[in-house]
């Protein structure tokens, strides 16, 4: 299973897969039709708490990955159930994590990305 990420903003591209929005809040300015999902995965979001505490600041970002390692971890069964309906719905090939921050490099869901690729 190949794991990729992209700006919900961006458009919704048959190469894509299977779309998990991966934000704990609704991106502003989307329609669920243009946000073309299959899944809305709130659980896989860093906590309200850490989401808060990062601010998407580069210089946070170590700090905010291992945090936010640590809470993949201490659910990675609920993590691991929601990849696994992209399996079961047969788009499991590639599946595209998206996100609404601006900084492709500097973002949760890049984190999330790798922490996946090592545990799926």
């Amino acid at each position: 299973m190949e794991f990729q990420i992209k700006r919900v903003y961006d458009d919704a591209l048959p190469e894509d897969g299977y779309r998990i929005l991966v934000d704990r809040l609704w991106p502003r300015g989307v329609t669920r039709e243009r946000a073309a999902l299959d899944l809305w995965g709130k659980d896989l979001a860093p906590s309200h708490e850490l989401r808060k505490w990062f601010d998407h600041d580069p210089q946070r970002l170590a700090e905010f990955s291992k945090r936010y390692v640590e809470e993949l971890e201490e659910n990675s069964s609920q993590a691991k159930a929601l990849i696994l309906d992209a399996d079961d719905a047969g788009d499991a090939d590639k599946v595209t994590l998206l996100y609404a921050a601006k900084n492709p490099d500097c973002n949760h869901a890049a984190v999330l990305r790798d922490w996946l690729a090592d545990n799926i």
